[in-house]
């Protein structure tokens, strides 16, 4: 064989071997399986000792949630995938709360609680299913980066539909709150009154690397992640983050962290908050772990939120 074809084979090797890593990479961050049809009857509690106190509370919440009627509205996206919600109408001339859950998430589940504190308020809820999640179309997860769009297609949706004058609340958790909080460099309309931005990471780019820590793999597998997502997602992990969005920001922004989150460092609210240069004000919980304010901290949480929205 001559020494050409070594080399050839060798390039040709480490040309799969890159392909392979990156597809590996790209179904494991961001690659969403398809839904079954029944997926809210079974739906999954997040594990682990710290949730298990408040899966009966979790529980009854989603039982009440379910008995409630609520329209089920679509939309399409800017490119053109069908974007699912439940809209709960209250008080057809009342603020509307627009929810957007989390990384792989489930919108009945990371809701259950802030949806009972939006109807203690009267308020409508526009509970979303992002896409890749629920009966959103979609198979990719972005963390933000095309969620971001949808999270304005949504503010548009409700604009046309209640009128100019609408009042708007927007509430995200975790990668929800780093989808609205990255939605406001496209420029919020003033409907929108404030932010609440739960457990959030202070860019995509951050969360994979600190996970990547976590897993105790090298540094330079982001450099795959980033090419899964632009080979086979078709995004750019790096094109965006919440710290380069809130740069212009003027809407006011509440942020919330559990102190011992162990999936979304608390030290990303404390950037998070020192890069918001409109009103702002920041809450984080004692002994709360990951997407858990609500659960551990009912009555600072409500406060918080209703003070710092009357202010």
């Amino acid at each position: 064989m001559e020494p050409y074809q070594y080399i050839l084979i060798i390039l040709a090797s480490l040309i799969v071997i890159f392909f392979l890593i990156s597809f590996v990479s790209y179904k494991i961050t961001f690659y969403s399986k398809p839904r079954k049809k029944d997926y809210l009857e079974h739906i999954e509690f997040p594990p682990g000792k710290a949730f298990e106190p408040y899966y009966k509370s979790m529980s009854m919440w989603i039982k009440e949630l379910r008995s409630i009627p609520y329209e089920k509205v679509e939309i399409r996206s800017y490119d053109n995938l069908k974007l699912s919600g439940k809209l709960y109408l209250n008080d057809p001339n009342g603020p509307i709360d627009i929810l957007f859950h989390g990384y792989r998430g489930v919108a009945e589940r990371d809701f259950c609680g802030g949806a009972k504190e939006s109807f203690k308020l009267n308020h409508n809820i526009l509970l979303i299913d992002q896409r890749g999640c629920g009966e959103s179309d979609g198979n990719t997860i972005t963390f933000g980066i095309k969620e971001r769009y949808d999270c304005i297609s949504w503010i548009n949706y409700v604009i046309n539909r209640f009128g100019n004058d609408c009042v708007i609340y927007l509430v995200g958790i975790s990668m929800g709150s780093t989808t609205v909080l990255m939605a406001t460099e496209l420029g919020l309309p003033e409907n929108v009154k404030s932010i609440t931005a739960d457990c959030g990471f202070s860019s995509p780019k951050g969360i994979i690397l600190h996970t990547i820590k976590q897993m105790h793999l090298p540094s330079f597998m982001y450099f795959f992640v980033k090419m899964g997502g632009l080979i086979f997602g078709r995004f750019n992990i790096d094109e965006s983050s919440t710290i380069k969005a809130l740069k212009n920001c003027t809407t006011p922004i509440l942020v919330v962290h559990g102190k011992n989150d162990s999936i979304v460092p608390c030290y990303m609210s404390d950037e998070i908050y020192n890069a918001i240069p409109s009103k702002k004000e920041l809450l984080q919980i004692e002994n709360c772990d990951h997407a858990m304010s609500f659960l551990v901290d009912y009555k600072a949480y409500s406060d918080k939120q209703n003070r710092f929205r009357n202010e």
